[in-house]
């Protein structure tokens, strides 16, 4: 009888160390195979969110009638109208909720949010703190107001609603939306916020790297990394949603990872100037993954040989060559999936880590870039720093190195 009774207490604290359970689209649901949401497990414990949803870090507020958008000093917490809070299902999780409903949108911005906490603090090594603690301990999330954006702040991240569209999207269905917003709120928790005004590289910094956080989360889901893979069997430098940030419709998107802009291409207005610098880290991810296809005889194409090729061919050739560089993708998706994986956690590690080197007082590109270097030269990934030096060097970031071995072909 004793030994029963124990069988299921730790029964039952082992389904509370899997954590909550949610429905998330990776991607907006007019994408096809994005048509449904992917189950999620969150960290916060079974039991630990409550109706809001809510935890010990955040918690849902979801306004009736009309809400402003917060700007100081009308900050949180919101005291007007509020529809009820959501409550979890009667086995504590919330992936019970019928998706279309006011109810299932609260708790899909929440998960979403949750989840991308819990990947960059994977790669951080710690909790993250919020910013804006000891003023306010919890983030306060509003999913939808009468208002085409979305914005975070100080204690805060509330949402609009896209309207490219004939039928509007909100922005809390949109992860990529999503993520971007807490990509902001986790750098001025890692790294603090400045205490004098900052040099523009910081915000345009800011913006790069949260674009790249939504990109990195979007890789921890598995219907993405299949989706993405099968679709451009393996060729990533093919156009397709991994690269399109914050999709909008079927045409449109905010911004792209993979183009040719370089630093003396682009103007000093921040989403403009962030455009190289999120390119360089979207090259150097590609690189990595190239490499290790290389290396586990997935692809013919050596990465070193890429730099000649790319200085000789246009884009629409580039991706004809590494197509026919890969070997019998159909068979070796799986392979495929892992060295992409792989690649992905090198970037989150380093990117993550290099936040450590910085000061956000006086970050410029060069110190952000030659904190990326540094961070892998002395961690895990030593054997791919010169990727990341040679694509911050082509990108303009990075001045180029005087022995430009990464450009001569093996």
């Amino acid at each position: 009888m004793y030994g029963g009774n124990a069988g299921r207490a730790t029964t039952r604290a082992d389904a509370a160390r899997l954590g909550t359970r949610f429905l998330v689209f990776p991607q907006p649901s007019f994408i096809p195979g994005y048509e449904r949401p992917e189950s999620v497990w969150i960290s916060t414990p079974l039991g630990g969110v409550t109706a809001g949803p809510a935890d010990r870090r955040m918690y849902v507020v979801d306004p009736v009638g009309v809400k402003l958008p917060y700007q100081y000093p009308y900050l949180p917490p919101y005291r007007g109208p509020a529809c009820p809070p959501v409550p979890p299902g009667p086995d504590g999780h919330f992936d019970q909720l019928p998706v279309g409903t006011r109810e299932f949108q609260a708790a899909h911005v929440f998960a979403c949010v949750r989840r991308v906490l819990d990947i960059c603090e994977s790669y951080w090594g710690e909790e993250i703190p919020w910013f804006f603690q000891p003023t306010q301990e919890r983030l306060e999330i509003v999913p939808q107001i009468d208002w085409d954006n979305a914005q975070s702040g100080f204690g805060f991240l509330e949402l609009g609603e896209e309207r490219v569209r004939s039928d509007p999207q909100p922005f809390a269905l949109n992860f990529d939306a999503v993520a971007h917003e807490v990509g902001h709120l986790v750098l001025f928790g890692a790294m603090g916020v400045p205490r004098r005004e900052p040099p523009r590289d910081y915000f345009a910094y800011h913006e790069a790297v949260s674009d790249f956080i939504a990109l990195l989360s979007l890789l921890h889901f598995d219907i993405a990394l299949d989706l993405i893979l099968r679709r451009t069997r393996g060729n990533l430098l093919l156009t397709n949603e991994f690269d399109r940030f914050a999709e909008l419709s079927d045409e449109k998107e905010v911004r792209r990872f993979n183009h040719s802009l370089k630093m003396a291409d682009v103007g000093p207005e921040v989403h403009d100037l962030s455009k190289p610098f999120a390119g360089a880290l979207f090259d150097t991810l590609i690189e990595i993954y190239q490499l290790l296809l290389f290396e586990r005889g997935l692809s013919d194409l050596d990465p070193r040989r890429f730099w000649n090729l790319r200085s000789e061919l246009s884009e629409e050739q580039l991706e004809q060559e590494f197509s026919a560089s890969l070997v019998d993708y159909e068979r070796r998706h799986f392979a495929a999936k892992a060295a992409l994986e792989e690649a992905r956690d090198v970037l989150g590690d380093t990117l993550l880590g290099s936040w450590r080197r910085l000061d956000p007082t006086q970050l410029t590109y060069a110190d952000a870039a030659e904190a990326l270097v540094r961070t892998a030269e002395t961690g895990a990934a030593r054997r791919f720093a010169d990727r990341f030096e040679a694509c911050f060097a082509w990108r303009g970031v990075l001045q180029a190195p005087e022995q430009m071995q990464w450009l001569s072909t093996p």
